[in-house]
């Protein structure tokens, strides 16, 4: 199966990925005030920023789906990776560039923890930012178009993937395995570490905390690496020792069942746990079971969803400087909180995704692609 070069699209996955963008989406609704609903909703909210940890898993998986048994070019493999993700990040960041001046220069007034290392340090936050390296200067991580953090993650993961693809695929299916399992405790050492030691001396920290150790533990690319293994780990184990599709069931149904436990109990476990990779194998086995392809998943594969899985790159970029002020007025006062706002906020940021996708990504993507990448383009979902 390794060597097979006529692997199967798998464009479920892709629209999986809007699925994931809109979880983070409605976490920064909450996150900014905008609180309605039944409870339930707002407890599925409340943990979006595990969306993140799922585009972690998948990338592993669809990395190693797409290069694992094929010649491997490093240089091709970074320019096809700059070409799929460095023109919609540079368009973010000149969309996003009057709120990191805004945030620079109006500081003393708004005071918010995030933006203090971008008002004390601009230009090299700002350099920090093009470059891609934010999240290795843990306090930057969030400056200038702050969900930049997990790209700058991703390409500290691409950097390395030539390297690792080899050596993880050289594992056995209990080495797999194996690895999965230590991949996430180690993820979760660390946020339970930061848990127990208290490093901030903070008793009960929460997503408003963005400084100190709490930054390292959230945005720190070592400590996000398990998670992109787990996939990677997963793609092999599927590449190798692909299950029936009547096993994709099990996958998925205990995948989702683990996030609905996630969610309920969300208020009574560590948000730190949470956040970084708590919920990895959960993701891990949804990736794996959707993969299969069963035949119940074919809604996911409908051309509409589809688009939209393609757009939640750029969705992803750029609604969270969106939501503030379509939820608040000039004064700060809350409005539109409620599921028509919703509605009315998602459409917008949705169309607004469509069209870079359309004016930026793809043409962008086309004319930067490596010619030797185009020969073995990937016919899975993209990362």
């Amino acid at each position: 199966m390794l060597n097979d070069s006529n692997r199967d699209r798998l464009p479920a996955l892709t629209s999986l990925r809007f699925f994931a963008a809109f979880h983070v989406f409605l976490f920064h609704i909450g996150a900014m005030g905008a609180i309605f609903g039944p409870l339930w909703f707002q407890r599925i909210s409340s943990i979006g920023y595990v969306g993140v940890s799922f585009f972690f898993v998948l990338s592993g998986f669809i990395l190693v789906y797409t290069y694992a048994g094929r010649p491997m070019n490093a240089k091709n493999f970074w320019q096809a990776r700059f070409a799929r993700v460095y023109p919609a990040y540079a368009f973010s960041l000149l969309l996003t560039l009057p709120f990191f001046l805004w945030g620079v220069f109006h500081f003393a007034e708004i005071k918010l923890p995030f933006l203090a290392f971008q008002a004390a340090h601009a230009k090299m936050a700002a350099l920090f930012e093009i470059l891609l390296l934010q999240s290795w200067i843990p306090p930057a991580a969030l400056s200038w178009n702050s969900v930049g953090w997990s790209l700058s993650v991703e390409a500290f993961f691409y950097a390395i993937f030539p390297w690792l693809l080899g050596r993880v695929g050289r594992l056995s299916r209990r080495g797999l395995l194996l690895s999965i399992a230590l991949c996430w405790l180690a993820s979760n050492a660390i946020s339970l570490g930061y848990t127990v030691l208290r490093p901030d001396g903070l008793l009960h920290p929460g997503a408003d905390v963005y400084t100190g150790w709490m930054n390292v533990v959230k945005f720190f690319p070592l400590a996000r690496l398990p998670e992109f293994l787990m996939g990677m780990a997963a793609g092999f184990l599927f590449l190798k020792h692909r299950s029936e599709r009547s096993k994709a069931l099990p996958f998925v149904a205990t995948g989702a069942a683990m996030i609905a436990i996630v969610a309920a109990l969300a208020a009574k476990l560590p948000y730190a746990v949470i956040h970084t990779a708590l919920l990895s194998p959960a993701f891990t086995a949804i990736v794996y079971g959707i993969a299969l392809r069963p035949r119940w998943s074919a809604i996911l594969e409908a051309r509409p969803l589809v688009l939209l899985g393609e757009a939640s790159y750029s969705m992803y970029l750029i609604h969270a400087n969106f939501v503030f002020p379509f939820f608040h007025d000039n004064k700060g006062a809350l409005r539109n909180a409620n599921f028509l706002g919703l509605a009315m906020c998602l459409t917008l940021v949705v169309a607004v995704s469509l069209g870079i996708y359309a004016g930026i990504e793809r043409p962008a993507r086309r004319k930067l692609r490596p010619r030797a990448a185009e020969a073995a383009k990937t016919m899975a979902a993209t990362a």
